[in-house]
């Protein structure tokens, strides 16, 4: 998961920073300072994207040569 990703799966849910710390057990500047390419330790990058695929983001890597990203599963009661 890069910065670029977590900004990207967080609108995607339309979760404000607050919203993911809460679901993730890490504070908002945690959060905020990973998505600016911060360091963080891997157990919290590990809690934060934990949260996200509970929440139904899948991380996209980079492996079919078509870039980093994300997509958000639609949850029932979501359509």
């Amino acid at each position: 998961m890069t910065p670029i990703q977590l900004r990207m799966a967080r609108a995607g849910l339309g979760w404000g920073v607050r919203e993911l710390a809460a679901e993730a057990g890490v504070t908002a500047n945690t959060v905020t300072r990973i998505e600016k390419g911060g360091d963080a330790k891997q157990s919290t990058l590990q809690a934060i994207q934990r949260a996200l695929e509970a929440a139904g983001v899948q991380f996209v890597s980079d492996e079919s040569g078509r870039g980093l990203g994300v997509q958000i599963k639609i949850q029932e009661g979501d359509k």
